[in-house]
């Protein structure tokens, strides 16, 4: 398949998820949410349609390879082995699109939580083009990662330690644990701070784009906050995350820790980035140097920055957006299609 014949595919695929898909899909969502509690129906059909109006659409997809010119022999040359993980549904979409896009086979290693969607997705593909069947392989729950070119694997902080001594000596992308952080003012409205609300509420908070702790002034008014993040206090009506929430409530009480408390959010004063699921840490700040300079720090454990004004040292995506990544918003920054575009340069294939 030329570059052309999959971006035409990818684009079916878009138009197939934003049609609503099909009984298959609708099955395939139903006991993705039945085998992990934590993917709920809406929250895999909200992560498709996210995934059909900005991976899927063919401009965009046009547009975002004309800036990485490679070779484009019609068939895989190189397999690029994938660690998924879990957290989210499809959460490791993106890192399959690319390799898919560049023309090379992925070897995909999925996470037990999530095992269903993305073959299904590459399924529908190979009903429509049996040649595409060539870009993907789906390894089985014991099958040992070997023969390929180079590596992207997604993992915790432990585990990413473990993926640079088995995959150091390969060409690779290892991510680890990030956070993403939010910073107020005072200034803002009840549309903006609900508008927060999605960055720290969708699916549960889980994923690494998720805002798990706010920069606030000193004197910050929390009243108005914790009203509109009120609105998600249906939140607290899914076990798993009612659990946690009751679970860090007694923590915080037996501990004697301060803590602010909406019935679906409990905030508490720490420096730390992440946060346990259904609470929320908050740190002051005097002035926007002030700020820059303790986000400087943290760079390499920030995912993203959520806000309403610029900051010198990053770029600030708007309130209620973080969870909506454009194609070149990659993960830890990593931008994996200049990564695939070099990959003709290593010539060995691993054994």
């Amino acid at each position: 398949m030329k570059r052309s014949e999959r971006l035409d595919l990818l684009a079916e695929l878009g138009h197939y998820l934003r049609s609503g898909g099909d009984t298959e899909l609708d099955a395939a969502i139903r006991q993705s949410s039945i085998e992990n509690q934590w993917f709920t129906e809406e929250n895999i059909r909200s992560s498709l349609q996210a995934i059909a109006a900005e991976f899927l659409d063919r401009d965009k997809l046009e547009t975002w390879l004309e800036k990485y010119p490679m070779a484009d022999p019609g068939y895989p040359e190189k397999i690029v082995a994938i660690i998924m993980a879990g957290n989210i549904p499809l959460v490791g979409f993106q890192d399959w699109l690319c390799v898919f896009a560049a023309g090379q086979q992925a070897k995909v290693k999925l996470s037990d939580k999530d095992k269903r969607l993305l073959p299904l997705l590459v399924k529908k593909m190979g009903e429509w083009r049996k040649d595409s069947w060539a870009y993907t392989e789906f390894l089985g729950e014991n099958d040992l990662l070997k023969g390929f070119d180079a590596v992207i694997a997604t993992g915790s902080n432990n585990t990413a330690r473990y993926f640079e001594q088995y995959f150091g000596k390969y060409p690779h992308i290892i991510r680890k644990n990030r956070n993403s952080v939010a910073f107020l003012d005072g200034s803002e409205t009840m549309p903006e701070l609900y508008a927060l609300g999605r960055d720290i509420f969708s699916y549960f908070g889980l994923g690494c784009r998720n805002v798990s702790k706010l920069y606030v002034p000193h004197g910050y008014n929390f009243d108005v906050l914790l009203e509109a993040l009120h609105e998600y206090r249906d939140m607290a009506l899914h076990n798993k995350y009612k659990n946690n929430f009751d679970y860090n409530f007694t923590l915080f009480i037996l501990n004697n820790t301060p803590f602010k408390n909406n019935g679906c959010l409990l905030l508490t004063e720490n420096t730390a980035l992440q946060a346990r699921i259904a609470s929320l840490h908050y740190e002051y700040y005097d002035h926007m140097a002030e700020l820059d300079e303790k986000l400087i720090a943290q760079q390499d454990d920030i995912q993203c920055v959520v806000g309403k004004s610029a900051l010198p040292h990053f770029p600030v995506i708007p309130f209620g957006q973080s969870q909506s990544p454009t194609l070149d918003d990659y993960a830890d920054g990593e931008d994996v299609m200049a990564f695939l575009s070099v990959l003709n340069m290593f010539r060995e294939k691993a054994v």
